[in-house]
């Protein structure tokens, strides 16, 4: 009889850990640049300054 632990993956996976943490970390780098762009943007709105605005927002196109 198969003993099935809790939390090992069910299905065998492609990815080492070394991938994963690359994944993640991505994930992270890329939700913290969105993070700062959006700051950065709120700023522009508030200054009134349209030229940064839609630079920003292009920006935020790019990495979305």
């Amino acid at each position: 009889m198969e003993k099935k632990l809790l939390n090992s993956p069910q299905q065998p996976n492609d990815y080492t850990d070394s991938e994963f943490a690359e994944m993640f970390l991505n994930h992270v780098l890329v939700q913290f640049q969105k993070e700062k762009i959006l700051k950065e943007i709120d700023r522009t709105l508030q200054e009134g300054n349209k030229e940064l605005f839609l630079q920003l927002t292009d920006e935020l196109k790019k990495i979305s």
